[in-house]
């Protein structure tokens, strides 16, 4: 399937999506904050279909990891997570560089048809750029 990075500071919800997506079949590798992200898409040299971030973190927030992603990684797709109104609100002006953003608390169900339809938006885009 798909080989995923998920970007969350908190372990629990971390550890969950983590679970959750490797029992759909995605390799999955994760970070505690944006900073951890970003090195690792560095030392992978992007190789990932999917970018999976929470805004709100330490050290590098998830808008500075989307925009740092987008701009060394543009095939990754990005999708953001939020349980903030005025965080989201922040993500309005990215349109053109992630997919979307979830709101929190969100179902498993509804993160991984998210994920599913992130991932499927690539598939689209990676079809036309070689058909």
């Amino acid at each position: 399937m798909a080989r995923i990075l998920i970007a969350e500071d908190e372990e629990t919800l971390r550890n969950l999506l983590r679970r959750a997506l490797v029992e759909v079949g995605h390799s999955i590798l994760t970070a505690a904050d944006g900073a951890e992200a970003l090195d690792i898409l560095t030392r992978e040299k992007g190789d990932f279909d999917l970018l999976l971030t929470d805004i709100k973190m330490p050290v590098m927030d998830g808008i500075a990891l989307a925009l740092a992603a987008a701009r060394d990684f543009p095939d990754v797709v990005i999708l953001l997570m939020t349980g903030y109104a005025d965080q989201r609100e922040r993500a309005n002006g990215l349109d053109a560089l992630i997919h979307g953003v979830v709101t929190k608390p969100f179902s498993l169900a509804d993160i991984k048809f998210e994920v599913a339809s992130a991932l499927a938006s690539r598939m689209r885009t990676t079809a036309r750029q070689s058909g």
